[in-house]
């Protein structure tokens, strides 16, 4: 009896539950509201819960087929700086942590950016994937980000960019801290030469990406429920010695207190940020027609006179 409870059922549990965590082929995944679901049924509801409506992470491949028009993208090659500046060595070497994260996520770093269309908008379009090293952000997130920023300025697109992250990447330290600075000069070009910025921010993004770019949108749009801050709740907590709202760093909170503009479920996400483009492109195109308009107007009357005289 001993010899089937300690050996032989432990040896048959291990082997179901490697060979169904490491299959392709799985009918079905869990939720956080503890529900067993189809997953046939979680993509076609653009992966959220049916039952709890939570938003389950997406990885940037399939951000970007839910997202562009006819799921048609073309992806966008980004400089690769060195992998390892520092030799950084923990309880597991950094390189042997890039090389299982990209064989996880079948990309060179945590960012990726694509460029196509969304409601017929001709768009560049970046997005992080958590299971990246939590979707830290070094030195290749900020090479990444800079040159979808120059590539949105370069074809006069609107610049739209998925947040998901825990924050700068340790094992880079101050190099890592370096693209904070980086990415905001980026978005101050953006901003120049008049490039729409859109940051949607889905669950989590916090740390030093919250503190940079991620904020700086020109509409800030969030994801459901999704946890939005710089430090941890529980630092928070320590630190200022009160007790915290149950809804603290919710997405939901933070736009009630005007962190953010808007709170839209997955599903919604590109029809709301077409129309916002629509309405941005238009009174850009407007402003530069009145610009360069011949009409008269009372102010140019009399800068004409005062040259007369």
């Amino acid at each position: 009896m001993n010899w089937i409870t300690k050996f032989l059922k432990p040896k048959i549990v291990s082997l179901f539950k490697k060979k169904s965590a490491e299959s392709d082929q799985v009918l079905w995944t869990t939720c956080e509201c503890k529900n067993l679901i189809y997953k046939e049924d979680l993509e076609k509801n653009y992966n959220c819960c049916p039952k709890c409506g939570a938003h389950h992470k997406l990885s940037c491949k399939e951000r970007f087929q839910i997202f562009f028009d006819n799921k048609d993208f073309e992806l966008i090659d980004t400089p690769q700086p060195k992998d390892d500046p520092l030799n950084f060595v923990d309880n597991k070497k950094y390189t042997d942590r890039l090389k299982s994260a990209r064989k996880i996520t079948k990309q060179n770093d945590a960012v990726a950016i694509a460029s196509g269309k969304v409601e017929n908008i001709q768009v560049t379009v970046g997005a992080q994937d958590f299971r990246f090293i939590g979707g830290s952000f070094g030195a290749a997130s900020g090479e990444a980000f800079i040159h979808g920023a120059q590539h949105a300025i370069d074809n006069k697109n609107p610049f739209i960019f998925f947040s998901c992250s825990g924050g700068q990447r340790m094992m880079e330290s101050s190099i890592a801290l370096m693209q904070m600075s980086r990415t905001v000069l980026a978005v101050n070009e953006l901003k120049k030469n008049n490039i729409p910025f859109i940051v949607v921010l889905t669950n989590p993004t916090t740390g030093g990406v919250t503190a940079s770019w991620a904020m700086l949108g020109d509409i800030l749009i969030a994801e459901p429920k999704a946890t939005i801050g710089f430090a941890g709740r529980r630092v928070i907590q320590d630190t200022v010695r009160e007790t915290l709202p149950e809804e603290f760093q919710t997405a939901e909170y933070v736009k009630d207190h005007g962190g953010i503009d808007l709170v839209i479920e997955r599903q919604f996400l590109k029809s709301t940020i077409g129309t916002i483009l629509t309405v941005l492109l238009k009174k850009a195109e407007t402003q530069v027609n009145t610009d360069n308009s011949d009409v008269v107007t009372l102010d140019r009357s009399l800068q004409k006179s005062s040259k007369a005289l």
